[in-house]
C-alpha cells in the first residue's frame, strides 16, 4: 500500500510570515466588537496618486494582453527617466519589471547565489529575506545591528570575520524596514571597499527612497563608481506612490549578464501584470512631484508623533528611524510575540487594541529580538496618537512584565 500524500518538506520548513501570522487573532478580535489599529503591515494609508487612479479610468482596452517579459519598455523609459532626474546613470536597458519588489528579491537570489552559497545582511532585516533564502537553500550570515547605537551599520572589520569562500554578497535595506535606518555616503562606501576587495554582489533595496527625514539625503549604491557590474538595485512603486495593490517593482542593474539572466526567470512566469504598469508608469510621468514631498512630510510628522509617545512610556527602548515608515522599540515585557497575541485575545482600551509584529520574525534566529517589535506608523496622526494610548495601557495591563 502506498504511504498516504504528505506536505514537502520545503512546505513545512517554511517560516510562517510574522507579520501576517496574528491575523486570525484580528479576526477573532474584530467579531467580538474590538476596534483594531493596525501598526503590524506597512500597507500605506495615504491616498495613491489621483493621476495614477485617473490611468485605470481612461483605459480603453479591448484586450487585457500579456506585456513584454521585462515589462513595458514605456515603463522602463519612464523609470530610467526617474533615476536620471536623481543624476543616477540609468537606462531602459539596465531595468526590468517584476511582479512588486518580492519577485525582485527572489529572482535576485536566483542569479546570484547556488544552493549553499551566503549572503551577509545587517539585522534585523525584512522578513521575506529569510523566506526566499530558505526557500532555495541560500545561507543568510547576518551581522548583528544593537537598538543600542541605533541599528548603525557594523565596522568593515565586522564583515571581515564573517566572509568566507562561500560568501557571494551583502544585501542592504535603505532606508530599512524593520529599523528605518538611513545609511550615509561613507557607510556606502565601505561597503564598497568589502564588495571589491573580495568581489561580491552589493544588492540594495531602496523601496523607501522617497522617505528620508530629518534633512538627510538617500544615497543609492547605483552612485558607487567602478563595481557597477557587483550593483543591484530592488524597487518598487508599492510604498513611494501608495501602490501596494498593482504589485509592480523592478530591478537597476549595470551588469547585462544578469539582466540577461533575470529575464529568463521573468519569462518562466510570463509577464507583470499588465493594468499594474499602466498605474505605475502614469504615476511616474504624471505625478505632481509635491505628492512624494507631501508624503514624506506626512511620514515625518507621524515618526516624530510616535517616538515622543514611545519616549513617555517607561522603560521602552527604541531605536530613531531617520527613514521608511517603521520602529523598532524594545518593551518591559517577557515575550513580545506572547504579547502581540494577548493583546489580540484578552485585552481591550476603550474597546480597542493595537495589532503590532513581534521583532523576532526579523532575524535569523527567532531566538534573537524576543522583547522587541515593530511599529509600522500607517495610521493618521490621531489614530496613532489614540493606538500609543492603548499600547502604553497595555503594557500596564500586561501581566508577564519584566519591570
Amino acid at each position: 500500500m502506498r504511504p498516504s500524500l504528505s506536505i514537502s518538506a520545503r512546505g513545512k520548513e517554511l517560516p510562517s510570515s510574522p507579520i501576517r501570522k496574528f491575523v486570525p487573532y484580528a479576526e477573532a478580535a474584530v467579531k467580538r466588537g474590538i476596534h483594531i489599529y493596525s501598526l503590524n503591515l506597512g500597507q500605506p494609508d495615504i491616498e495613491s496618486p489621483s493621476e495614477a487612479i485617473e490611468a485605470l479610468k481612461q483605459t480603453d482596452l479591448k484586450v487585457i494582453s500579456y506585456s513584454h517579459s521585462a515589462g513595458n519598455m514605456s515603463l522602463r523609459q519612464a523609470l530610467a527617466k526617474y533615476y536620471q532626474e536623481a543624476n543616477l546613470p540609468v537606462e531602459a536597458e539596465d531595468v526590468l519589471i517584476t511582479i512588486g519588489g518580492s519577485e525582485a528579491i527572489m529572482n535576485v537570489f536566483c542569479c546570484c547565489f547556488d544552493e549553499g552559497d551566503e549572503i551577509i545582511i545587517p539585522e534585523p532585516y525584512y522578513t521575506n529575506y529569510n523566506f526566499f533564502a530558505q526557500l532555495l537553500g541560500i545561507k543568510i550570515v547576518p551581522i548583528a545591528c544593537s537598538i543600542d547605537n541605533n541599528f548603525a551599520l557594523p565596522a568593515v572589520a565586522d564583515f571581515e570575520k564573517i566572509i568566507t569562500p562561500k560568501t557571494k554578497g551583502i544585501l542592504i535595506n535603505t532606508p530599512g524596514n524593520p529599523t528605518g535606518i538611513v545609511y550615509t555616503k561613507q557607510e556606502l562606501l565601505a561597503l564598497q571597499d568589502i564588495v571589491t576587495r573580495h568581489n561580491l554582489y552589493l544588492i540594495s533595496d531602496e523601496v523607501y527612497s522617497e522617505f528620508c527625514y530629518d534633512g538627510l539625503q538617500h544615497e543609492s549604491v547605483l552612485r558607487l563608481q567602478n563595481i557597477e557590474q557587483q550593483v543591484i538595485v530592488i524597487d518598487s512603486f508599492s510604498k513611494k506612490y501608495s501602490l501596494t495593490g498593482i504589485r509592480v517593482g523592478s530591478i537597476v542593474s549595470k551588469n547585462q549578464s544578469l539582466i540577461a539572466t533575470f529575464l529568463k526567470f521573468s519569462q518562466g512566469r510570463i509577464s507583470p501584470p499588465f493594468l499594474g504598469q499602466i498605474v505605475a508608469e502614469y504615476a511616474l510621468k504624471y505625478t505632481n512631484k509635491n505628492y512624494l514631498i507631501a508624503m514624506k512630510n506626512e511620514y515625518e510628522k507621524r515618526r516624530n508623533i510616535l517616538v515622543a509617545a514611545l519616549q513617555k512610556i517607561p522603560s521602552v527602548k527604541i531605536g530613531m528611524p531617520n527613514g521608511a515608515f517603521y520602529c523598532m522599540a524594545e518593551l518591559p515585557i517577557d515575550n513580545a510575540e506572547s504579547f502581540a497575541k494577548w493583546l489580540l485575545s484578552d485585552f481591550s482600551y476603550n474597546n480597542s487594541t493595537v495589532m503590532i509584529s513581534p521583532a523576532n520574525g526579523f532575524y535569523s534566529d527567532p531566538q534573537k529580538g524576543l522583547r522587541q517589535v515593530r511599529i509600522a506608523y500607517v495610521l493618521n496622526e490621531e489614530d496613532l496618537s489614540k493606538a500609543i494610548l492603548c499600547l502604553s495601557n497595555g503594557l500596564l495591563a500586561y501581566p508577564h512584565k519584566t519591570v
